[in-house]
């Protein structure tokens, strides 16, 4: 007899039927317990959320958003994965949340009714909370379950306790702003009525207090008149004030202005490779053991250890040797690893992935930093993304050929400035002698003054930073602040970065290399402390633009493709900056890194800045830009210091002294006088001549004294204004030894003035 087949409804299903079964009964649990709290689900959902607010009391709006990123993790596991970890949070959230609330708002702990429970924390509160406070007591319990819910939200989020407790404040402040908003109305309708009452109360004394509202009103009006001619009279003798800054708040700026690139480079047979490398070093008696492979955005990086006894001299010589036998150009050879007792050789990639801005701004290394002007890099040959901060370096230069990325890193510098900090944190002065490349940047509350285009206001510009940078130093000292951050956190008026773009030194060192060296030098020796930062970049790295005083005051460099090793050296003190690819391949070295790292750039396109900085524009007000940073400074005090400018010479009082009482100007009178020398008499006569105290010169006469009421800040001197400025005497009166002397003086100043010419030559013949 056969056997009888069973017969069966097969209800198999294909993973993705059964993956989409069941995001969509997630979401639809989810969407109809919404509505089940809004009284939208009929006699079914009254019944649900009856049930579920007597199980969960009001945590029952926190189980559909559980459901929602259930159902988001099944349908794309990858994006939002939920581990053991995560679930255990879950877990404990409720354990710990339901009767924390259960104590705070039943402290006696005795059972309550089911009305009560689904309004506090249920009865799964009620269950945990009874039982643990008879063991623990009251506070004990409190603060058990209290540490229990922060351990729950550090295993929910797989975060770190500094982002949950950010979190906390952010959630508490939020909470405070709302009842702030509830209660504000309230109380403005209680102070109207408040307001109207004391009106009644006191009309019938409306007129006595009209007559002494009068009288005081005039003597207000008395006092205040005279309080005005005091402001004017210290006006004339003290420093003008500042104007109140203008505050800007930080504005979030979302990533999604910001283009995702997702592309994965190609190396080409990594096998075949190595096999090449491995045979190519022992033809030449160099027997290696081949070890892993890095393959990174621009370069793949082939390691291997070579036998005791060999020189890495022999293994960096065989560079030609390896790049004919890989049939790849140009390799580079990192003898050895930092790190690593291991040799790399980096060949290039057959495909470059780009790196995105984006992608770096949302990598762990950067949303972990701790400086506070800390901007992203690229990514080097093992895909980790890397960051540095400007101020550790504390400045930083940027060489380059034309087309090597120079400027799209000093783009990607900028956007993460902009993402991270707000127009009261960092200022910018930028300056862009091509025009092309930073002029989108103009309206930005960001900047101090719109972007620099020429070389004078370039000139004035590095002036009015050193300035700053005394006034700064001379608040810290005040506070006996160590630096900018120890000053902010003792102050309500925080002093914001000041970073200092340069995009091109060559055209500012070839048209006044005189007048922006040194200003340059001495703000990369003194700034650090007082907040201000230089980035300088240059597409000519050579020695008249990148002078030796620059690089030893400039400790972060960073080398882009270059032409020849000579260039290299120039800016990295090495060789290995000529064998880059171009297109953001770059070696970085710093204070931090003092051997050179690759690294891939980072790439922000012009449009993605266009974005963003459209964004930033439609979020604040049209900035009011400082137009006295790029003018030049005038001899009247100022805002940073008691008058006299950088140009200024302590010897004008003295000079203007010894003028008024000889009754003429020149450069001979003022070396007799203040025993100087010729070059430091001319020097102050266009000082003065400048100021308008004295008029041009005119040949062999004497300069017209334009201002003869000077006074000087002594007392004593005060007194000697009165001192009759003596006419000059008719020519036709002068004796033979004055006409003698004013020939003296006339042959003294050519000869002076010639003398200055020769040493000129001679410096420059030197240089």
């Amino acid at each position: 007899m056969g056997r009888r087949r069973k017969s069966s409804v097969g209800l198999r299903m294909e993973p993705e039927t059964r993956k989409g079964v069941a995001v969509v009964a997630l979401f639809f649990g989810a969407l109809f317990l919404l509505l089940t709290f809004f009284d939208m689900g009929g006699d079914i959902g009254r019944t649900v959320n009856e049930g579920v607010s007597y199980i969960f009391g009001w945590d029952k709006l926190v189980i559909p958003f559980i459901l929602m990123a259930w159902g988001y993790h099944v349908a794309a596991p990858d994006r939002l994965p939920l581990r053991f970890s995560n679930m255990l949070g879950f877990l404990l959230f409720f354990l710990s949340l339901n009767p924390l609330v259960h104590a705070v708002t039943f402290p006696e702990l005795q059972p309550v009714a089911d009305a009560a429970l689904s309004v506090a924390g249920g009865k799964l509160g009620e269950s945990v909370a009874i039982p643990l406070a008879r063991m623990l007591g009251l506070p004990g319990s409190v603060v058990l379950l209290t540490a229990l819910l922060v351990i729950s939200l550090l295993l929910m989020f797989n975060a770190t306790l500094r982002q949950v407790l950010f979190f906390i404040d952010l959630v508490w402040k939020g909470l405070a702003m709302f009842l702030k908003g509830l209660w504000s109305p309230v109380r403005s309708w209680m102070e109207a009525r408040a307001e109207a009452r004391a009106a009644t109360a006191l009309k019938p004394l409306e007129e006595e207090a009209e007559e002494e509202t009068g009288e005081e009103i005039e003597e207000e009006e008395a006092d205040e008149e005279t309080e005005e001619v005091q402001e004017e009279g210290r006006d004339e003798i003290r420093m003008s004030r500042p104007k109140p800054k203008k505050r800007y708040p930080r504005v979030e700026i979302p990533l999604d202005l910001l283009d995702r690139r997702d592309d994965k480079p190609t190396s080409g047979d990594i096998v075949h490779n190595r096999e090449v490398i491995r045979r190519t070093l022992e033809n030449f008696g160099i027997p290696v053991e081949m070890a892993e492979v890095a393959v990174g955005p621009t370069v793949t990086q082939f390691a291997f250890k070579p036998s005791d006894g060999i020189k890495l001299s022999r293994i960096t010589g065989l560079n030609n040797d390896l790049a004919l036998a890989l049939a790849a150009h140009p390799i580079r050879i990192e003898a050895p690893i930092p790190g690593k007792s291991l040799v790399g050789v980096e060949v290039p990639n057959k495909s470059v992935a780009t790196v995105g801005v984006r992608e770096m701004l949302e990598s762990r290394e950067f949303r972990e930093r701790r400086g506070g002007l800390t901007f992203v890099l690229g990514k080097d040959v093992s895909g980790k993304a890397w960051t540095a901060d400007l101020a550790k370096m504390p400045h930083l230069l940027v060489a380059g050929a034309t087309g090597s990325g120079k400027s799209v890193g000093l783009n990607v510098l900028i956007m993460s400035y902009l993402y991270t900090l707000g127009p009261d944190d960092v200022k910018f002065i930028m300056v862009d002698p091509k025009r092309v490349e930073l002029q989108v940047y103009n309206g930005i509350p960001h900047l101090i003054t719109p972007v620099i285009t020429k070389v004078p206001e370039t000139v004035n510009a590095l002036k009015w930073a050193l300035r700053e940078m005394d006034r700064r130093l001379d608040l810290l000292g005040s506070m006996n602040a160590k630096d900018i951050a120890s000053y902010n956190m003792r102050v309500q008026d925080r002093l914001p970065y000041i970073v200092i773009i340069i995009d091109e030194m060559a055209d500012l060192m070839a048209a006044s290399a005189a007048e922006v060296e040194g200003p340059i030098v001495r703000l990369a020796q003194m700034s650090r402390a007082v907040g201000i930062h230089l980035v300088l970049a240059t597409q000519r790295p050579s020695v008249d633009v990148i002078t030796g005083l620059i690089k030893a005051n400039v400790p972060g460099r960073i080398a882009f493709a270059v032409a020849s090793a000579t260039d290299s050296r120039t800016i990295l003190d090495q060789q290995g900056a000529e064998k880059l690819l171009g297109r953001g391949d770059m070696l970085i070295t710093s204070n931090e890194i003092p051997v050179p790292k690759r690294l891939q750039g980072a790439f922000v396109s012009e449009a993605e800045i266009g974005r963003v900085v459209d964004f930033i524009k439609s979020k604040y007000e049209p900035p009011e830009y400082d137009a006295s940073v790029v003018e030049r400074s005038s001899g009247g005090p100022t805002v940073f210091g008691n008058g006299g400018g950088e140009d200024a010479d302590p010897l004008i009082p003295d000079a203007k002294e010894e003028i008024i009482r000889a009754g003429k100007a020149s450069a001979s009178l003022l070396q007799r006088r203040l025993k100087v020398g010729y070059a430091r008499a001319a020097r102050l006569l266009d000082l003065l001549e400048q100021e308008g105290f004295i008029g041009p010169a005119d040949g062999a006469k004497p300069r017209e004294i334009l201002k003869a009421d000077f006074t000087k800040a002594d007392p004593l001197v005060a007194n000697r204004r009165a001192i009759p400025v003596p006419e000059p005497e008719p020519e036709d009166e002068k004796d033979d030894e004055e006409i003698e002397d004013e020939e003296v003086e006339e042959d003294g100043e050519d000869a002076g003035e010639e003398m200055d010419e020769e040493i000129e030559e001679e410096e420059e013949e030197g240089v």
